[in-house]
């Protein structure tokens, strides 16, 4: 281990490779090293990102006793009221990108938002700290998914406002400065460089 990062190792619950190589990239520019611990795949059903988060985080540190984050996010379609928000990820398993965009095949507006929830808990707090973002964008009309090796679940259909690619058209470095997980684990590690 480097040992100029010891003491600001934490660990990251998350089945997803994909978001944890994401939140190491932010990581690393605060010189806080991560590593990942596979999430148990239940999560409490909830309209709240923020509930979801800090349940699921007290429940991985239950296991392994060691700082660790959870994130949930959710993506939030305006002329769907909302849906599927915090259901996301249980909707892009059932119907996938290709539903979405046929089950808004005559809607006109597109706006939507993407909403991320960090939580982080470790030995010497009393419950966990939370850290929200989003970032507004637009369902496309296609997938657009660049070269096919970056992006997932809604990103090949979800483009950020002031961006004329979708998430799964940029790298993870030029995603990282739109997405609203990005956002989140930028405020989480400016907390964790002040008060860890």
């Amino acid at each position: 281990m480097n040992f100029q990062l010891r003491g600001r190792v934490i660990f990251f619950a998350t089945n997803n490779v994909n978001k944890f190589n994401e939140a190491c990239n932010v990581l690393a520019h605060y010189r806080i090293a991560a590593g990942m611990i596979r999430a148990k795949t239940s999560e409490i059903q909830s309209d709240s990102l923020e509930e979801i988060a800090k349940e699921s985080v007290m429940k991985s540190f239950q296991e392994c006793n060691l700082p660790v984050i959870v994130e949930d996010a959710g993506l939030f379609i305006e002329a769907l009221n909302g849906f599927p928000g915090p259901y996301a990820a249980y909707v892009y398993r059932t119907i996938g990108n290709r539903g979405l965009l046929q089950f808004m095949e005559n809607t006109k507006d597109r706006k939507a938002k993407f909403q991320s929830a960090v939580a982080y808990y470790d030995a010497e707090l009393k419950s966990p700290m939370c850290f929200k973002d989003e970032v507004i964008g637009e369902i496309t009309r296609k997938e657009r998914k660049g070269d096919g090796k970056s992006g997932f679940g809604f990103d090949p259909v979800f483009r950020p406002i002031n961006s004329c690619k979708t998430f799964a058209e940029m790298s993870t470095s030029e995603k990282n400065r739109y997405s609203h997980r990005a956002k989140a684990f930028r405020t989480f590690a400016k907390w964790y460089g002040r008060f860890r």
